[in-house]
């Protein structure tokens, strides 16, 4: 009898080894992805904003996918090498974008006769990570005190002021739709970004700019530079006395800069659903353990890829105007 049981129970293990070899053959790459390391392109040089978040992010949801995320900075044609490389890779959910709202909403208009793809129709969004508020900055050299008072400054000497921003950015059309607003005419800078920014604005050759919130923070509460308003919805913490855009006067004016993962168009969309799942709660157990907002850096998670879809779609047509308005080129 225990002869019988014994060979019972072999055969037993075998059929469920067996169907459970089966079983893992059987899946498709989608649900078993993801099964090796996960490249993830960063669209700018290390140390900048999206960089940072890529950074924080990579541990957390590599841990939960069970993969290695490799960070890979593709610098270089104002992120859109790295669109590039994204866009053309085999939509299989192994070669991710981290974008922001320049490559993603601003950048296929400005460089449309120039890039070979068009991240609103090659890319498929996943999630958007952050949104990073900014503030409007005025040199500790001008009489103004509040954003109001700066544009009547500025009106009453047309052409005599500046401001400083990367060409083509979201800073540079944000401030364009501001002293449209304001009926202003100044001289716009270009910079390469927000630490050649805050150097020309410490040292007083710029008048007002629009630069984020991490960038700027320190100097602004010691007294270096002033900030006129913040981009946020709702005051800072940390500045309770920096009024909102919409409090300064202008409401609907002023950009968050923000970051999303987005992979290739024609991903699967049980791979997308997947990624969108297991970022939104890595980035919630960042949220949780502060790591993010100690940078300045504030969480904002899409509920679904169709809704982070949308509010690139919007973001993309409202940039497309202002872009139109202001005949915007890039040469």
């Amino acid at each position: 009898m225990k002869s019988y049981e014994l060979a019972v129970g072999r055969a037993a293990t075998c059929a469920a080894l067996t169907l459970a070899i089966g079983t893992h053959a059987a899946q498709s790459p989608e649900q078993a992805y993801p099964t090796k390391p996960i490249r993830l392109l960063v669209p700018f040089a290390p140390g900048g904003a999206t960089d940072i978040i890529a950074r924080v992010l990579e541990p957390n949801l590599g841990k939960r996918l069970g993969q290695q995320l490799v960070i890979d900075n593709r610098t270089g044609a104002a992120g859109n090498i790295a669109v590039e490389l994204v866009a053309q890779a085999q939509p299989d959910g192994y070669t991710l974008l981290v974008g922001n709202i320049s490559t993603n909403s601003i950048n296929p208009f400005l460089f449309s006769n120039r890039i070979k793809v068009d991240a609103l129709r090659d890319l498929a969004p996943v999630t958007k990570l952050v949104a990073i508020p900014n503030f409007i900055l005025g040199s500790p050299k001008l009489p103004a005190k509040t954003l109001k008072e700066a544009m009547a400054y500025a009106k009453e000497r047309p052409g005599q002021l500046n401001f400083q921003a990367p060409l083509g950015s979201y800073s540079h059309l944000d401030m364009l739709a501001l002293t449209s607003a304001a009926g202003v005419k100044m001289v716009h800078l270009p910079s390469k970004g927000a630490g050649e920014t805050l150097s020309a604005m410490l040292r007083g050759d710029i008048h007002i700019t629009e630069s984020n919130v991490a960038s700027n923070i320190g100097a602004v509460k010691d007294g270096r530079i002033r900030a006129y308003a913040v981009t946020a919805e709702q005051r800072l913490s940390d500045l309770s006395d920096v009024p909102t855009m919409a409090e300064a006067g202008f409401p609907g004016i002023g950009s968050l800069n923000w970051n999303g993962i987005f992979a290739p168009a024609r991903t699967p969309r049980s791979i997308v659903a997947k990624l969108h799942a297991q970022t939104v709660a890595a980035m919630k157990d960042l949220d949780a353990d502060g790591s993010l907002a100690k940078r300045q850096l504030p969480v904002s998670l899409s509920a679904s890829p169709e809704e982070f879809t949308a509010f690139v779609q919007s973001e993309a047509k409202r940039w497309r105007k202002i872009i139109k308005d202001n005949n915007v080129k890039i040469d």
